[in-house]
């Protein structure tokens, strides 16, 4: 293979990603917690979109466990974002574990 074609390629790639991680940016993921009474959505990029919190979950006498449905709702939405971008960049890269990508 010539370096011409190599480099045609890499830029094609590097343009598919970029319209990949556009397309990440517009999609959501939302997870819950506490069987729901704590909402989390999140984007493509990792950003928090959305947090919502239906009144049955605060408890003034026990914010720890507030906290902790937060934490595991916001947590929960990380991982399917990353887990959408892994698919998303799968596609691109034909399945192939490329570091750095995501």
């Amino acid at each position: 293979m010539d370096m011409s074609k190599m480099m045609k390629q890499v830029q094609k790639m590097q343009s598919q990603m970029e319209d990949v991680q556009e397309e990440l940016a517009e999609k959501k993921v939302e997870a819950t917690a506490g069987g729901g009474v704590v909402k989390v959505v999140a984007n493509g990029q990792q950003e928090i979109v959305d947090i919502s919190i239906e009144p049955d979950a605060v408890d003034p006498d026990d914010v720890e466990m507030l906290e902790d449905l937060i934490l595991a709702a916001t947590n929960e939405a990380m991982r399917k974002v990353q887990d959408m971008a892994s698919e998303e960049m799968g596609k691109l890269t034909g399945g192939m574990n490329i570091p750095g990508l995501f």
